[in-house]
């Protein structure tokens, strides 16, 4: 087993949050995802995985990226579950979503596996050289998020009329207007449809609702603050994400991350 969590300050466009592979895979239920992007993928055996976009078989070299705060679990389908692993972050990591297309779950087959897992043993044994090759890293993480995104976008839902005339401008309307105090019912009048149909529109091709969509990026927005900007106080974020207040912001950070603003910029 070969396991590496990030222990230094978030300075590179791209990098691992952590990334291991020979990991013997216990059951894993999160019924408000994970904070960051992360990819499972099989080395051994085959696990089953649970996600709020559906159910999907990692066989061998089969793998499986989720997006943050996706609800999932996951659990082995046989006597050993070996896995590859690799979770996200960086100061680009608000682009992350437009490079998977806005997908909250995105299946790799094995042959685009195989590519992956030579980029993450790599990745490992830049980590075990003195002095860090932090730039090689970098350029590692973001090939692996690269060839997750060939994946993506095969039958991308950009190319809908739907999606390009309904969801996309509200996508761009939140990441422009995030620290605005927004509704859904002011995006959905500047598209010219009811609240109700454009949260199935964001169902049917990102599996969440609009306002999960416009929380989560939010918080993404307010952990980037937090770690770069670790003198900012939690009420100037509350404002600046566009959360009504630091009592609100607090809760609903905690309740998504599992821990409050400040724990997570302690071990950030």
């Amino acid at each position: 087993m070969n396991v590496v969590f990030r222990s230094s300050p978030v300075i590179d466009p791209y990098t691992f949050e952590s990334v291991g592979s020979g990991w013997e895979q216990d059951r894993v239920t999160r019924p408000s995802g994970y904070p960051f992007y992360h990819y499972l993928q099989t080395e051994q055996g085959s696990g089953k995985i649970k996600t709020a976009a559906g159910t999907y078989i990692l066989k061998k070299n089969e793998g499986l990226l989720i997006a943050p705060f996706i609800r999932h679990s996951y659990d082995s389908s046989e006597a050993v579950w070996r896995v590859k692993f690799a979770t996200f972050t960086g100061t680009a990591e608000r682009s992350i979503p437009q490079i998977m297309g806005s997908r909250p779950v995105i299946p790799v087959n094995a042959g685009q596996g195989t590519q992956i897992a030579r980029l993450i043993d790599d990745s490992l044994e830049l980590y075990s050289r003195r002095p860090l090759d932090r730039k090689q890293l970098s350029v590692n993480c973001y090939a692996v998020l690269v060839n997750i995104a060939d994946t993506a976008h095969a039958g991308s839902p950009a190319d809908e009329p739907l999606y390009q005339n309904y969801v996309l401008p509200v996508i761009k309307e939140i990441e422009r207007d995030y620290s605005l105090p927004l509704t859904i019912a002011d995006l959905s009048r500047k598209v010219f449809i009811t609240p109700q149909y454009l949260t199935r529109l964001f169902r049917r091709y990102l599996n969440c609702s609009a306002y999960e969509y416009l929380t989560s990026y939010r918080l993404s927005k307010a952990k980037e603050l937090l770690i770069t900007s670790p003198r900012l106080e939690i009420q100037d974020i509350a404002r600046r994400t566009g959360f009504t207040d630091s009592s609100h912001f607090i809760a609903v950070f905690k309740k998504a991350v599992g821990t409050t603003p400040l724990d997570f910029r302690r071990m950030n």
